[in-house]
């Protein structure tokens, strides 16, 4: 029996988690789709199976300052959070979501993905690569809202604005089409960050890909035990 919890804990461990947000277009081009919903959620994308996800600090807008409403939802037979916004002028929105740490026991850590997405608004592209300021942020390289699967894609993993090497980056599909993997390993990819904070990854399928840079830093308390503190930069981006 011991033998099998340590299987189960390490089964569990084996599955990346995700903070995960998902618009209902990275591409305004009409009136029509102004009004975009975003859908934040803590899952695993790959597998299609959710978690709890307290209420977060916010979903914001460009920065801290410009948070919008919460909507509790349900997604993955799980508590899930939704918000929306009407684009009225051309431009590029960047939207991110500050989580409470969540308590990771079979990791025996705190987990805090700070997840962005990056839409276009009537076909204005200008500054789809510049940060927005996150203390953990990935930025891209190659433009996020106009890649077709095949493409590959580069970002840069920045920690306070600096670039940060020889980071693991964890790569999974959103996978709504019911793809099967070969083997558990197959679930997620990683690749690692150059001495120049950059990595590429090239999308197979279409869908949205999620992008979390992991970087174990600072601790937090927990029924008077210190626990390490995984911190993710995320992004999200659609592949055509």
């Amino acid at each position: 029996m011991r033998n099998f919890l340590v299987f189960l804990a390490f089964a569990v461990a084996a599955n990346a988690h995700f903070l995960t947000m998902i618009p209902t277009t990275d591409n305004v081009k009409s009136k029509s789709e102004a009004n975009i919903k975003i859908e934040s959620m803590f899952i695993h994308p790959f597998e299609q199976t959710g978690m709890k996800m307290v209420k977060p600090e916010g979903i914001f807008l460009n920065n801290k300052k410009n948070a919008l409403s919460l909507k509790q939802i349900k997604r993955f037979d799980n508590l899930a959070w939704e918000t929306s916004y009407k684009i009225r002028r051309p431009g590029v929105y960047k939207f991110f979501t500050v989580p409470k740490p969540y308590f990771e026991p079979s990791e025996g850590k705190f987990i805090s993905h700070v997840p962005k997405i990056i839409v276009s608004a009537y076909g204005l592209e200008d500054g789809w690569d510049e940060p927005i300021g996150l203390k953990y942020e990935i930025v891209p390289l190659t433009k996020p809202f106009g890649l077709y699967a095949g493409n590959i894609f580069t970002g840069k993993v920045l920690h306070n604005s600096k670039p940060a090497s020889n980071v693991e980056v964890e790569v999974e599909l959103y996978n709504e089409f019911g793809l099967k993997a070969p083997t558990d390993a197959h679930i997620t990819q990683v690749v690692k960050t150059d001495e120049n904070g950059n990595f590429s990854f090239v999308m197979n399928h279409k869908g949205w890909w999620g992008f979390a840079a992991l970087i174990e830093e600072g601790e937090k308390v927990k029924d008077g035990k210190k626990y390490p503190i995984e911190n993710g930069a995320l992004l999200w981006i659609k592949a055509y």
